[in-house]
């Protein structure tokens, strides 16, 4: 299956965030969708906060950070998230009812919890918390304190995810994310002290110097924490986009085409032997999790955020980079943090750019919506049937999915090719055909 392995997008949203443009977003109608949005949606809303600071660089992330270890940041930047809140909560009709609530970053335990604490409670002011709230956050493993988790607790938090890479001393070492086996456990045991309900880990293949015998003790490792979800990264080696940060090793040092292939399924048959459910792209969870019901009922939705019960279309992003989603239309905040700072300071919402969307791109968008959360979806006619069809023959052939005319559904030997699959919906990307390597490898 080398021949899917193709620069391919994530499809965290449709269009893809590189269709965007900086020209289709202005402030007057951005407002103007917020506010229609807000209401259709009863006042329910979503709130994604970026903490971007990080006290060391990772050398396989490709997340908007800011390394320093300079503690005096925390405090403006919660200030700039509050004013950047309250410029939307003045856009509200109502009071908001917030339904989930995710801290991602950079990494959010950076910050202490005082100033954690401020954050959230800045923001729970003024604002109700929907019963059947979900908030969790990204911790990392050598700064997660109990203090934090317990802070966390008291605020509506019960979901923590925990970005675990490899357990590998070679990997952590190149990759600059020493975390040993004692230390992880002892967060998970401070975690399920505090009273959290569900947990996460976060785990990368084809990170360089990972082996078949790495990965078999990583998930040994992994199996005796039992996280009741996760998610099983492939690698995005994009050093043309994130510079030298991906530059500390050499090309060679990284797992390649079949040996990178490898190291997926022996993940994937070791999380099945352990009870694991593929949910869908990427990601795992137990019999048991909330997760895996929503896929069996047919309620399974996937956001910014990833995954979720819930079938909200409403995701409100605060802070650099974050992105907004409407359902209709997408915007996503300046990526400097300066900039960033010089617009909330304006009393602008620091959007930067973003996209509205048509009636092709809704259709298609609900498509690929369908193919990650339910494994199949109909080829729609109201767009260019034929042209579909066509780019999917060939993944029938080869024992993808099931096609037949109409409907798609994915079979589970096409399972770890949902990317490729939604890609063959995707007719901005094929009309538009980049010139430059815009994605990281499928596989």
């Amino acid at each position: 299956m080398i021949k899917y392995n193709v620069p391919t997008p994530r499809y965290t949203s449709y269009p893809t965030v590189p269709m965007w443009s900086e020209e289709s977003i202005a402030q007057d109608n951005w407002k103007s969708e917020i506010t229609k949005t807000v209401s259709r949606e009863n006042h329910k809303v979503n709130l994604y906060i970026h903490l971007p600071f990080c006290d060391s660089l990772c050398t396989f992330c490709g997340c908007n950070k800011r390394i320093t270890k300079n503690h005096d940041v925390e405090g403006d930047y919660v200030d700039a998230i509050l004013k950047e809140w309250q410029l939307y909560y003045d856009l509200f009709p109502e009071r908001p009812i917030i339904h989930e609530l995710h801290l991602g970053g950079g990494t959010p335990t950076f910050f202490s919890a005082r100033n954690l604490e401020r954050l959230i409670q800045g923001i729970l002011d003024t604002a109700e918390v929907s019963d059947n709230n979900a908030f969790s956050f990204e911790g990392n493993p050598k700064n997660t304190t109990r203090k934090q988790l317990e802070t966390l607790y008291k605020l509506h938090f019960r979901r923590a995810s925990y970005g675990i890479q490899d357990f590998d001393p070679t990997v952590q070492d190149v990759i600059n994310r020493i975390q040993d086996f004692d230390l992880v456990k002892r967060v998970v045991d401070d975690t399920r002290e505090a009273g959290f309900e569900a947990i996460n880990f976060d785990l990368v293949y084809g990170l360089p110097f990972q082996t078949l015998n790495s990965i078999d003790d990583t998930f040994k490792k992994v199996a005796e924490l039992r996280p009741d979800r996760i998610a099983y990264y492939s690698y995005a080696h994009v050093p043309w986009v994130k510079g030298v940060g991906q530059r500390k090793f050499s090309d060679e040092d990284i797992p390649r085409d079949d040996e990178k292939r490898s190291l997926y399924e022996r993940g994937r048959i070791y999380l099945s032997e352990q009870g694991y459910k593929d949910v869908g792209m990427d990601h795992f969870a137990l019999k048991n999790d909330e997760l895996y019901e929503a896929l069996k009922n047919g309620n399974l939705f996937r956001n910014f955020m990833g995954y979720t019960v819930y079938r909200s279309r409403f995701q409100l992003g605060l802070g650099v980079s974050s992105i907004s989603d409407t359902w209709t239309s997408f915007a996503q905040n300046e990526k400097i943090l300066e900039n960033y700072y010089a617009r909330i300071d304006e009393g602008e919402l620091p959007i930067t750019k973003g996209h509205f969307l048509n009636s092709d791109d809704e259709i298609i968008r609900q498509c690929i919506l369908d193919l990650m959360c339910r494994g199949e979806t109909r080829i729609p006619e109201e767009v260019d049937y034929e042209e579909i069809y066509k780019r999917l023959s060939p993944m029938e052939a080869d024992g993808l999915i099931n096609l037949d005319k109409k409907m798609v559904k994915i079979l589970e030997k096409g399972k770890p090719f949902i990317r490729n699959i939604s890609m063959a919906f995707d007719l901005r990307l094929w009309k538009e055909k980049p010139q430059s390597q815009l994605f990281s490898m499928s596989i």
